[in-house]
């Protein structure tokens, strides 16, 4: 049968975008385990956020609808490089990919930091992130900032829009600024971005510091290997043994034909697409390889007449 990703939202099977971002958005937030300790809110934390990742891209969504979950996750029996999807298993990267941040309790859990119809993603100074002791400076406040693959291939800009206490005069008042991030070709994850004394002002204080720290986001398609993108495929016995033609997608959209008519393929043979990687951090010019990387399935079962054949011919 496998899971019923609708029923799991508590959406009807023609709800719209909006109405699957709706029931995503208060699920998460009333499961979220940081604030749900009740037994059996973390695994139902994670079954909205896979079955909102499903459910929001029209890819997944579309092999869902027509194959259920078997299909979406083992590809349409019988044809070579079909689509395969596999969730990444981190319900808070996909939170963090949709309001802006993986844990949005305290004060953050009290703005308005989860419209996220404008432009920018919206960040409070009083959020858990606060990190050190107390020195002259107040140690800095650390984000997590989610950028695609395709985004990282290409580079792109960020605004954060953050909260912060500014003094005036015998007082503070809150105020919003907006940040830029100019997101680097290549740049790996865990690369800092550091805004100087961009924290709250206290009096006879040094302002924190404010990092974002890049974060890859889950691919539907890819994992990133450094420079390299892995790409996983699944080919039948056949396939493996008499040879076979893949399309593997590409980052910009494209697709690439690898001709293995001549290869017998073996279990997780690796075959490499020079240069259709990701850029390299500190040589944009370079990119890394696309590593194809195979699983031969096997059959389940033979009959008699089909191992004797086998066994004459092998």
């Amino acid at each position: 049968m496998g899971k019923d990703y609708y029923a799991i939202l508590g959406v009807s099977r023609n709800a719209s975008d909006e109405e699957i971002k709706k029931a995503y958005r208060k699920l998460a937030l009333k499961y979220h385990p940081d604030k749900n300790k009740s037994p059996g809110a973390d695994e139902k934390f994670k079954e909205v956020a896979e079955a909102y990742e499903v459910l929001s891209d029209k890819k997944k969504k579309d092999m869902y609808d027509s194959y259920g979950e078997n299909g979406l996750k083992g590809g349409i029996p019988g044809e070579a490089g079909n689509f395969s999807y596999t969730f990444h298993g981190d319900p808070r990267a996909t939170f963090a990919q949709f309001f802006g941040n993986s844990s949005p309790f305290g004060n953050f859990f009290e703005t308005s930091a989860f419209d996220t119809s404008d432009d920018f993603d919206f960040l409070s100074l009083s959020s858990p992130f606060r990190k050190g002791n107390k020195s002259e400076q107040d140690p800095p406040i650390e984000y997590d900032l989610y950028v695609s693959l395709e985004e990282i291939a290409t580079g792109c800009t960020k605004k954060m829009r953050i909260s912060r206490k500014v003094l005036q005069g015998n007082s503070t008042v809150q105020e919003d600024k907006v940040l830029t991030i100019n997101v680097k070709p290549g740049w790996k994850s865990g690369t800092k971005i550091t805004f100087s004394q961009e924290g709250d002002q206290k009096r006879n204080r040094i302002p924190a510091d404010v990092v974002f720290i890049i974060r890859d986001k889950p691919h539907a398609l890819y994992i990133r290997e450094g420079s390299d993108l892995r790409y996983n495929v699944k080919v039948s016995l056949k396939e493996a043994l008499c040879g076979c033609s893949i399309e593997v997608p590409l980052l910009d959209g494209g697709f690439r034909n690898l001709n293995l008519g001549l290869d017998v393929i073996k279990p997780n043979m690796i075959k490499r697409l020079i240069g259709m990687g990701l850029p390299l951090p500190k040589e944009p010019s370079r990119r890394g390889d696309i590593k194809v990387i195979f699983e031969v399935v096997f059959p389940s079962n033979l009959n008699s007449e089909t191992k004797h054949l086998l066994h004459d011919i092998l």
